[in-house]
């Protein structure tokens, strides 16, 4: 055994130099021989390996045969760069950093060449062969996603392994004794890869942190942000810079602030609630309008763009909303005390004014720096009850900021905004963070009252920068900003989604001089209160594109609005900062900055975004197994709420728990996907199991350390038949 692995090594590498000796000299031919000279391979065996090497990569396409036994780089192969999307079994697939014909190119598992999951590679591509996917080899890694990983530790008679709870990481690290960090078997733990020597087949890394014991909350949580790449716990330097920064408010800088301390003014949060970033003025005007001020904390006055606080904010990009804990993108000292917009203290700000008429038409707008005195904090409950009985503190402002809200409402879906709104899972926790119960959180007028106003900011902040119209009707260049972009559906993905909405009866594609967006509207009014509501409302957003963060503007397709920016949250988003750190410069007569710098601090916002939003899944995905692995054996109703080739995700009705049904569990046909259909179809009995399907399940197994739940056919769906 050993020898055969010993060969099979040797033949590996000898093929990796074979490869490198065609790849660095493109244009020149070698036969057998020159080939083996150049490598010194002496001893007859080894030639005959050679010869038979070459062979195998003009089979492969990798070589072209010019003469007989004559071989050269084949010319039709080339090198692109790309990012690695891996698959469970160690194969993966690149996607290119610019368009590819024929797509995406495949990997096979010997040609990874120790690339991991996202990292950004160069990636040589073989001759493409006729109705074939491409297929090539990495030739280098240019930039690894990840140097750090989280698993259990595994330490038996002075060996020790990272066990790597990650499926995209199929190597465990291997920890020498003098670089486990007091690590013990069967803790959580985060290691760094510092080498990985070309034969080996396991990294070798070295313990950076020690997370704690398996199962407990606060290690689970931790491991939860590592798993993501995103931080836990705040360097001390950073805490240190942030007490320094003095919270008074001297009267030089309220003199050069537009005072609304005389104006009633109010911030409406959730309960739990203490980064309290935004707050709503309003005052009648002697012409019979309103004005209504949207004051957001003044960030970036306290917070010096060359400052470690700066240069965290922007590593962090966002803050992180797991089940049980804000991990905050600034320190508590700023985000829950010197920005939070407390009742009853004076506060800077960055205000959005508007002058609005009683059918909430913008008359006027001011954009600029303010100083504020909130008379009242509201949870979204106690104003929610003002709403809807009319009585309470500042009942007359309340009231008459709904009735403007309901109308700009109103006027943003009749301009084609697409009206999602998801059920949200939260937990009851103890104080250990343990799950006793599941809820589902509701937006009602209240949220929307705040959204409305929100949105209505980050709107017209974007076009007081981005809509440049000249008089003779021509657009002028505008100068560089952040916009939240949103592009429009993909044509493919919307029409199966449209055909697979037929089956219940509806019609997502529009009628007559129907748009999109307004077929979407009717679609999502028709299922509310339906049994398949939450499944259509989750595959429409699934056709959607993601929201993302740019210099360059396409509007906002989802929300309808040819300009849309983030002004609103710069406590918790670093793009707000940015938008006004902007908005200041040209409002006080700067040029265009640089839209290179720009983008790259977009990107980098936009997938520390989505790194959150991810980490916020996996722990409401850990909290859901922990809460039903009490259930084991239990039997629930559920919704087929995902179809794959290994199988069925059903999602429990009266608590929003998703598990998986193995094919291999049914075991009564031979089950074949069919990916157009969204189904699971019996070969010989004609079963079929469909997306939306309602069926009865059983809990087979709840695991923690995959954040896995289990389900079997209870016997009522086992023995019956469609």
């Amino acid at each position: 055994m050993g020898k055969k692995k010993q060969k099979t090594s040797r033949k590996t590498e000898l093929k990796q130099l074979i490869q490198g000796l065609f790849f660095n000299d493109p244009k020149r031919t070698f036969n057998y021989k020159q080939v083996s000279g150049l490598l010194e391979v002496k001893k007859k065996t080894g030639r005959q390996q050679v010869q038979i090497i070459l062979n195998e990569l003009f089979e492969s396409g990798y070589l072209t045969e010019v003469a007989a036994g004559k071989y050269k780089l084949l010319s039709r192969g080339s090198t692109l760069t790309g990012k690695v999307d891996m698959t469970a079994t160690g194969s993966a697939y690149v996607v290119p950093d610019e368009e590819n014909e024929g797509g995406d190119i495949f990997i096979p598992r010997n040609n990874m060449n120790q690339a991991l999951h996202g990292d950004h590679v160069k990636v040589f591509m073989h001759a493409r062969r006729r109705n074939r996917q491409p297929e090539g080899e990495i030739v280098e890694i240019l930039k690894r996603k990840r140097e750090t990983f989280v698993g259990v530790m595994q330490i038996s008679r002075g060996y020790a392994f990272l066990v790597v709870d990650d499926r995209v990481m199929p190597h465990d690290i291997f920890i020498p004794p003098k670089a486990l960090k007091g690590a013990k078997d069967g803790q959580k733990a985060i290691a760094r890869i510092v080498e990985w020597p070309q034969r080996a087949k396991n990294p070798i890394g070295e313990v950076v942190d020690v997370l704690g014991d398996v199962g407990d909350n606060q290690t689970e949580m931790h491991a939860i942000l590592a798993e993501f790449n995103l931080p836990y716990r705040y360097p001390q330097e950073v805490i240190d810079e942030a007490e320094t920064i003095n919270a008074e408010i001297s009267p030089e800088e309220i003199k050069q602030r537009r005072d609304f301390r005389e104006v009633t003014t109010f911030t409406i949060d959730p309960a739990d609630a203490k980064d309290f970033d935004d707050a709503l003025s309003l005052q009648k005007l002697d012409n019979g309008n309103w004005e209504v001020g949207v004051h957001i904390a003044d960030v970036t006055h306290y917070v010096d763009t060359k400052s470690l606080l700066e240069k965290e904010a922007y590593e962090r990009a966002t803050s992180v909303y797991l089940v049980d804990r804000v991990v905050p993108m600034l320190p508590e000292r700023l985000s829950n005390f010197i920005c939070s917009l407390r009742p009853d203290e004076e506060k800077l700000c960055f205000s959005a004014v508007f002058e609005m008429d009683e059918q909430a038409n913008v008359v006027n707008s001011w954009f600029g720096r303010t100083v504020i005195y909130s008379n009242r904090r509201f949870t979204y409950e106690e104003a929610q009850e003002i709403i809807e009985t009319g009585k309470g503190d500042l009942a007359d402002e309340v009231l008459t900021l709904d009735k403007l809200a309901k109308a700009l409402r109103q006027q943003r879906f009749r301009d084609g905004s697409v009206d999602f709104e998801r059920v949200e899972v939260k937990f009851n926790l103890d104080d250990k963070g343990k799950p006793l119960g599941v809820f589902f959180k509701e937006s009602k007028d209240a949220n929307k009252l705040i959204e409305e106003f929100m949105l209505l900011a980050n709107k017209k902040v974007a076009q007081l920068i981005g809509n440049k119209e000249l008089d003779k009707g021509h657009r002028a260049k505008a100068k560089t900003f952040v916009y939240r972009v949103h592009d429009v559906p993909n044509p493919d993905k919307f029409e199966n989604f449209a055909s697979f909405v037929r089956r219940f009866g509806y019609e997502a594609m529009p009628k007559g001089i129907e748009t999109v967006s307004a077929s979407l509207n009717r679609l999502l009014e028709e299922v509310k209160g339906k049994g398949e509501q939450n499944l259509i409302e989750t595959l429409a957003i699934r056709t959607m594109a993601k929201a993302i963060y740019s210099t360059h503007n396409i509007g906002h397709y989802g929300l309808s609005f040819k300009f849309y920016s983030h002004f609103t949250s710069p406590i918790r988003r670093y793009p707000d900062m940015m938008v006004h750190r902007l908005l200041q410069h040209y409002l006080d007569g700067g040029r265009s900055v640089s839209e290179e710098e720009y983008e790259d601090k977009c990107e980098h916002s936009s997938d520390m975004e989505q790194r959150a939003a991810d980490a916020e899944r996996a722990s409401i995905k850990y909290k859901q197994v922990e809460f039903m692995k009490d259930h084991v054996g239990e039997a629930f109703d559920g919704v087929i709420s995902g179809v794959t080739e290994w199988g069925l995700y059903v999602e429990i009705i009266d608590n929003k728990c998703e598990g998986m049904i193995p094919i291999r569990d049914l075991d009564d046909d031979f089950y074949h996907f069919d990916e157009d259909n969204y189904c699971l179809v019996g070969r010989k009995y004609n079963r079929t199991y469909q997306l939306g399907d309602q069926l009865k399940v059983v809990l087979a197994s709840a695991n923690l350390e995959k954040k896995q739940l289990d389900f079997a056919l209870a016997e009522t769906d086992a023995n019956s038949t469609k």
